[in-house]
């Protein structure tokens, strides 16, 4: 089962992602729990996941988020706009597999 975390700002568009990621995981009968909570909560949750997924408007906090998982093994994902904006699961699950294999 592979954990993941994904954040926005406040955690509502990352919300509908996971869910769509979900059904998108369901569909292909991948094996994945996504969490979706705001920036906030990284911290709270590193050490109970494989990988983080960011939303590209955040990409300026990476920096910050290498802090909380220096020497932690958690892939830390960049979400790309094309899918992002459209919520589109499907591509954010290829995309989040590919990274993690």
């Amino acid at each position: 089962m592979l954990k993941v975390l994904l954040v926005c700002g406040s955690g509502a568009s990352s919300g509908f992602m996971a869910a769509n990621i979900r059904k998108a995981a369901t569909s292909k009968k991948v094996e994945v729990s996504i969490t979706a909570r705001g920036e906030s909560e990284i911290e709270n949750y590193i050490d109970e996941i494989d990988a983080l997924m960011v939303g590209p408007h955040l990409a300026y906090i990476l920096d910050e988020i290498e802090e909380y998982t220096g020497g932690k093994d958690v892939k830390v994902i960049l979400m790309k706009p094309e899918y992002y904006s459209t919520l589109n699961g499907e591509m954010a699950l290829e995309h989040l597999l590919s990274e993690m294999s």
